[in-house]
């Protein structure tokens, strides 16, 4: 059973996110926040597959008043519970300031957030670095001011490839340069009494990513306030290879027991990265949102085909979510490896099976083309059956 480290609870909108509630899913719309009907459908078919905060680009102040209508065409279309996310870009005090009245969280970069270009191998003296460091503490009052105001939250979201030039010269292109520039916002927000804050640590390369919010859970168990942890690597790319190493890179953290909310980016279209999210927190357990099937790789003692058993016993069932199915090959292991499954399917002898209601053999000898009627009369007669919706959605999770 994994055990999360505790961290405050911070509320985005109409979610809470922290402490002891549950993982959060989140993703991206690719739309111009110009434009704004795309805007706002995009962000229903996230709503509708069941994202649960979406997170809109916003590089200028035209895009913060943009902002204000998409607010209210969700609303409109009755989507208004969803909670929004702005990202803020360059030197963004002044767009965070006027955005945060239209959303229930800001995104800032520290390492855009005082934006400032040096000749390469270019050295800071002390002065530039105390310099720099009061012109964030300016700004950011600014717009931790408008966010108390608003009642809006803030994620102080570092990249690792987007460290500032400060932190680079001081700390290196390290994890550890990545924890100091969180915390130095972090120590900000603090000093002016602001505490709605979500912290993300993300690198395209999953051991650095790993290492660098290991790390700051680490410093945050040595401060008074442990911060909900954004888990994602970025730019993972498309396909297989991006989501192999998503998963690896914010299952392992979860695992542990590091993380509050997760995004699995893609560069593919976002309604994609919603389904790896919810799969990585049912293997891990987090969130129930489908059946979990358990299915043996078969072997010379299988007397069925499990390839073509499988998808079709998926296929009849796969809408009871909440139930565990096992489809095992053979009785010599499949009831000892069925993982304390509700309901197992499992080969008998050619052309027989046997239904199992946990580890109880509960009809043996069923044919095997009767196999899944047989299967689903038992669910209806325990009371677990339920009709297929016409429509399936993820939504409402």
């Amino acid at each position: 059973m994994i055990k999360r480290k505790l961290t405050r609870e911070v509320r985005i909108g109409s979610r809470t996110i922290g402490g002891d509630t549950p993982i959060a899913v989140q993703s991206m719309i690719v739309e111009d926040t110009s434009d704004v009907k795309s805007c706002v459908e995009a962000i229903i078919r996230l709503d509708e597959a069941g994202c649960e905060i979406v997170r809109v680009t916003t590089p200028n102040l035209k895009d913060a008043h943009h902002l204000a209508e998409i607010r209210a065409a969700l609303k409109a279309r009755g989507h208004g519970q969803i909670p929004l996310v702005a990202d803020i870009h360059h030197n963004g005090y002044k767009i965070a300031r006027e955005v945060s009245r239209h959303v229930d969280k800001i995104r800032i970069n520290p390492g855009l957030f005082v934006f400032k270009r040096r000749l390469p191998d270019q050295e800071y003296t002390e002065a530039e670095i105390r310099e720099e460091r009061e012109k964030i503490h300016e700004q950011m009052t600014e717009v931790i001011k408008a966010c108390k105001n608003n009642g809006t939250a803030m994620r102080i979201g570092v990249n690792h490839g987007s460290l500032s030039e400060r932190m680079m010269f001081i700390h290196g292109d390290t994890p550890e340069g990545m924890v100091e520039s969180a915390l130095e916002f972090i120590d900000i927000c603090e000093s002016e009494g602001f505490y709605d804050i979500v912290v993300s640590l993300k690198a395209s390369r999953v051991p650095i990513m790993l290492a660098a919010n290991r790390l700051i859970s680490e410093r945050f168990a040595e401060r008074i306030n442990a911060y909900p942890l954004h888990l994602g690597v970025t730019e993972a790319g498309d396909g297989q290879y991006a989501r192999i190493k998503s998963t690896v890179g914010i299952g392992t953290l979860l695992a542990e027991g590091i993380g509050d909310t997760i995004r699995v980016s893609l560069a593919e279209d976002p309604l994609e990265e919603i389904p790896v999210c919810y799969d990585i927190l049912q293997a891990l357990g987090l969130r129930k949102t489908k059946v979990e099937f358990i299915a043996c790789p078969s072997c010379g003692r299988t007397k069925f085909n499990l390839t073509e058993v499988v998808p079709k016993v998926r296929a009849a069932t796969e809408h009871l979510v909440g139930l565990d199915i096992a489809i095992m090959g053979c009785i010599v292991n499949g009831p000892g490896e069925m993982a304390d499954a509700d309901y197992g399917y499992v080969g008998k002898g050619l052309g027989r099976i046997s239904i199992y209601r946990g580890h109880e053999e509960v009809l043996k000898n069923v044919p095997e083309d009767d196999g899944i009627a047989h299967l689903i009369a038992l669910i209806k007669e325990d009371g677990r059956w339920e009709e297929p919706p016409a429509t399936k959605k993820v939504a409402n999770l």
